[in-house]
């Protein structure tokens, strides 16, 4: 960490223990989020367009970036052709920063693991990064991922290796599987969110193709 003021944003974060409490500790990060996880070398929102320019060819359809934070992703998707990005996060002063970065055609305040505002099918594929992890969005949210997804369509995405047995991931990874929603892909080694600070935040990538 870089200092105590650090720290406690980000512990904030990692404790809220509901929808409301991780809300107000994002509003109150918005303004110092982008200084403060630079300085930790947090590479996730960087790492995942590595996944998505593998697996997604370019002018396939509308991509969405779930829980997207600031909007750090998108302009580097864009620089590497993608072009049709929508952005969804739980905090309204995120969706501000993102909304001014400019790298998304659209932007909507939700909450992941509840109903999503699109009709089936909608994307061609589905990414999020540093979301799936300790006091935020829960397993069930991939449900209403997949089913915004159209057939042969990518979710791709990251799951923090402290909730990926407790927190029901690789359950519903079996589960969807099992019900014909979607297929494994690829499923990276564990590898750290961080490059600079927080050696034990680990996390893994997984690559599913809806069916």
């Amino acid at each position: 960490m870089t200092g105590d003021a650090d720290k406690t944003a980000l512990d904030m974060v990692y404790a809220a223990a509901t929808e409301t409490e991780l809300t107000a500790a994002y509003a109150a990060w918005a303004n110092g989020y982008d200084t403060e996880t630079a300085a930790l070398g947090y590479c996730l929102p960087f790492a995942i367009a590595a996944w998505v320019a593998r697996h997604v060819p370019k002018g396939e359809g509308p991509l969405l970036d779930a829980g997207c934070g600031t909007g750090l992703s998108g302009p580097y998707l864009q620089a590497l052709g993608y072009g049709d990005i929508e952005g969804l996060d739980l905090s309204e002063e995120m969706l501000d920063l993102a909304r001014a970065r400019g790298g998304y055609k659209a932007l909507t305040q939700a909450a992941l693991g509840g109903p999503l505002p699109w009709v089936d099918g909608h994307f061609a594929a589905v990414f999020s990064t540093g979301v799936f992890t300790a006091g935020h969005a829960p397993a069930s949210s991939l449900d209403e991922l997949v089913r915004i997804t159209q057939p042969g369509g990518f979710v791709i995405f990251t799951v923090r290796d402290v909730v990926l047995e407790t927190g029901g991931f690789r359950g519903k990874f079996a589960a969807l599987e099992a019900e014909g929603k979607w297929r494994a892909i690829e499923e990276s080694p564990t590898f750290r969110a961080f490059a600079v600070a927080e050696p034990d935040v680990l996390v893994k990538a997984y690559i599913f193709r809806v069916v």
